[in-house]
């Protein structure tokens, strides 16, 4: 079964599949293992590190596929979103934060604007910027998200309704063809998906991490600040973290406000506890659907297999 939507007529693709843009694993080589394997891949570039782009985007540009990046639009500026340009991405994705400054520059350059919403608000608004692309995201997804989100379930369908003719993908705890064909249902035109492809022979991972992914439950993933207080990591307050446990969180759990009272002995603490091998050097970021990980597969191949699954569970429906 084919899956054409709205999405995959838009960038030229052959699944209704998007790499999640994480910061830290989805670069050069897994983005393009992704759009080769007929899905849409976005390069995690966070804030725009001018290096890490420079040594990233000529990979995923190489792949001869439609590719694209995603931002985070609190901590970027314009000079790394013109360093992505000069390569002539399909899509610009925005999340967390405004991208109105960026929007017209993005669409000048030819590229397709896509913008993560995590609320209603942020939905409207993204209507009313002329979006190409809308992801809902629901707090199941793994990494950053709305404190006060809603789960991918109930917010898809609103959302769809809300943007009318613009496409939405869906994005929060999307792990598997199943999952994809749930949303597909919902009336998304694609899927948007992190924590599996973040096990995979190209995501930039160290090992421990891909067997945390690999081994953990999706009861055993929370979602929080304090790793981002710990980490003296800058996001916004409206948006916490969801990750597999970690001895921080046993430790400061429902007492983040204390945690934040003192941020430079906070930092300090964390810094030797990881060089002291109390504590992992990074949280392992993993939404509610990592239960459903189970091996590190070539993402090429992991697009295929998504899709064939989507196709199988349609058509199980259909027949019901």
């Amino acid at each position: 079964m084919t899956l054409s939507t709205a999405f995959t007529a838009l960038f030229g693709v052959e699944h209704p599949i998007a790499l999640a843009p994480m910061g830290g694993s989805a670069g050069g080589e897994l983005a393009a293992a992704v759009s080769r394997g007929g899905g849409l891949g976005l390069l995690g570039a966070g804030g725009g590190d001018p290096d890490w782009l420079a040594r990233e985007l000529p990979i995923v540009a190489g792949a001869g596929r439609p590719w694209g990046v995603g931002f985070l639009t609190w901590a970027v500026g314009t000079a790394v979103i013109e360093q992505a340009l000069e390569y002539d991405p399909a899509a610009v994705m925005f999340s967390f934060g405004d991208p109105g400054p960026y929007v017209e520059r993005v669409r000048a350059a030819g590229a397709a604007v896509i913008v993560q919403v995590t609320d209603l608000d942020e939905a409207g608004q993204a209507v009313d910027l002329g979006a190409d692309v809308i992801v809902a995201q629901g707090t199941e997804s793994g990494g950053h998200g709305s404190r006060h989100g809603r789960s991918t379930l109930p917010f898809v369908p609103v959302v769809v309704d809300l943007a009318e003719d613009v496409p939405v993908l869906a994005a929060g705890g999307i792990a598997d063809g199943r999952g994809v064909a749930a949303v597909l249902a919902l009336g998304a035109a694609g899927a948007v998906i992190g924590t599996r492809f973040q096990a995979t022979a190209e995501a930039l991972v160290d090992p421990s991490t891909a067997k945390a992914l690999v081994d953990g439950r999706g009861q055993d993933t929370e979602r929080n600040r304090v790793l981002d207080i710990a980490r003296n990591s800058p996001w916004p307050s409206k948006y916490t973290a969801r990750t597999l446990g970690h001895p921080y969180l046993d430790l400061w759990r429902g007492r983040e406000e204390e945690l934040a009272a003192d941020p430079a002995a906070a930092r300090r603490a964390y810094r030797t506890d990881v060089e002291s091998g109390n504590v992992p050097a990074l949280p392992v970021w993993a939404g509610e659907g990592v239960d459903l990980v189970t091996d590190l597969p070539p993402a090429a191949d992991l697009v295929a297999t998504l899709a064939a699954e989507a196709g199988q569970a349609l058509a199980r429906a259909g027949r019901g």
